[in-house]
């Protein structure tokens, strides 16, 4: 039996052959150019090549190292450990080389970010004590400060009256 997938006609017998979109069955019944299926390059469904086919298995067609790094890329490499020392850096990187070295850095970081503020919650907390213990308060502190207002209005008050 024939089976239509796409412009891949593929028979039960583990046979295929291509065929143009909208050819009808008839037609491609009578194709002579019959190979096997899995000769045939396959295609993930983002249109990437699952690596059979004519390229081969695991060819790239471009430069692998393509990327010169700037200074500050050169310091998420030493950072992140990629490199030992500024020396050991290559003029040109592999763009995916960075992107990893960027994202350790991008968690590093934030986990960095998480420490400061564990440290400053700790410090607030025992700055907050602290206060308790000297009897002080956000409200006492507004109260003294609209009394001192007060003080200052009612001077500026007897100033002008005289």
């Amino acid at each position: 039996m024939l089976a239509a997938v796409g412009s891949l006609l593929h028979l039960r017998l583990g046979l295929a052959f291509r065929c143009a979109p909208g050819t009808p069955l008839e037609v491609a019944r009578r194709r002579f150019a019959a190979s096997p299926v899995w000769s045939l390059p396959r295609y993930s469904s983002d249109g990437a090549s699952s690596g059979r086919g004519p390229a081969g298995p695991g060819k790239v067609h471009r430069v692998p190292a393509e990327h010169r790094p700037s200074q500050f890329d050169k310091k998420i490499l030493l950072w992140t450990g990629r490199f030992k020392s500024m020396e050991e850096i290559p003029p040109r990187v592999p763009p995916e080389m960075i992107d990893a070295a960027r994202n350790k850095a991008r968690v590093k970081a934030c986990y960095i970010m998480i420490g400061l503020t564990i440290i400053a919650c700790f410090a607030v907390i025992a700055s907050a004590k602290r206060a308790v213990e000297r009897h002080e308060s956000l409200t006492s502190w507004n109260l003294a400060k609209k009394a001192k207002w007060r003080e200052e209005a009612a001077l500026a008050a007897q100033a002008k009256a005289k």
